[in-house]
């Protein structure tokens, strides 16, 4: 399935001079949507998945689907003061300024085999703050996966050491 066909882009948003990819044609046509999930649940083949860590806030419409899928548990990375519980944070740089994650402390075993997934993959620093979150906790990385990925951002450079899979690029 073509799935670029059902992402379209959205000039200036949310500031000047980006252009936003947006994935809701995808989400309501509901032969993408589980084409979608199913080739997602697909890149991690036969390997074992204990969680699947979604980022706020669209790696939220996927996450939960891997999980029940990949009979695995679903978490919630969050950003600050989203979270109720007793939480880890990682703060990592953006190109003007930081930004915080959370995690619930109780929400990774360790030894838990973990699948990342998020909608995209653009710089890569939300990926990467929560890979650390993960292995503070004592989980293990199997696979960091995106609906699509914006190759010209070069993202995934700072995702080496883990294994990256993206369903769309542009």
């Amino acid at each position: 399935m073509d799935f670029k066909k059902f992402v379209r882009d959205i000039p200036h948003f949310p500031k000047q001079g980006v252009s936003f990819k947006d994935i809701t044609p995808l989400l309501k046509d509901p032969g993408a949507l589980k084409g979608a999930s199913d080739a997602l649940v697909a890149f991690v083949g036969d390997q074992k998945i204990d969680k699947v860590v979604g980022m706020e806030s669209r790696g939220f419409f996927y996450g939960p689907v891997l999980a029940v899928a990949l009979k695995a548990g679903f978490v919630p990375v969050r950003k600050v003061g989203k979270l109720p519980s007793k939480k880890i944070s990682h703060t990592y740089d953006l190109e003007y300024g930081t930004d915080t994650l959370e995690i619930h402390a109780d929400a990774i075993e360790k030894g838990d085999r973990v699948l990342i997934h998020d909608d995209v993959l653009a710089t890569g620093g939300t990926a990467k703050a929560t890979c650390k979150l993960i292995e503070a906790l004592g989980g293990v990385v199997v696979q960091c996966n995106f609906l699509l990925e914006i190759t010209a951002l070069n993202g995934a450079s700072k995702l080496v050491g883990y294994e990256v899979k993206s369903l769309m690029r542009f």
